[in-house]
């Protein structure tokens, strides 16, 4: 079964562009993960400084894969001091239809 989920931040003043330039740099990466089915990176467009981000591996152990590797890791240091409350919210989903 696949694992989804979005994480949402919300960038600290004047931080903006340097979190929007880290969420292109792990998407790439995570595009590439061979479970990764998809990820997505938005903007709200009335609230640049708040970024959502949609998340879908093949299962469980692709999910569990992609929360090993060292880019996740790396980008999640790097936003500790960049965005409100040192980290994304994640919430996990799970299919009605």
């Amino acid at each position: 079964m696949e694992k989804a989920l979005y994480a949402t931040m919300r960038a600290l003043p004047g931080q903006e562009e340097t979190v929007a330039s880290l969420l292109r740099t792990l998407a790439g990466n995570v595009r590439a993960e061979p479970g990764n089915i998809r990820f997505v990176v938005y903007r709200l467009a009335d609230d640049p400084a708040f970024f959502h981000v949609e998340e879908t591996y093949r299962d469980q152990a692709a999910f569990e894969a992609h929360i090993g590797m060292a880019h996740g890791k790396a980008f999640n240091a790097a936003i500790e001091t960049l965005v409100e409350g040192g980290g994304s919210t994640v919430v996990f989903l799970e299919p009605v239809a």
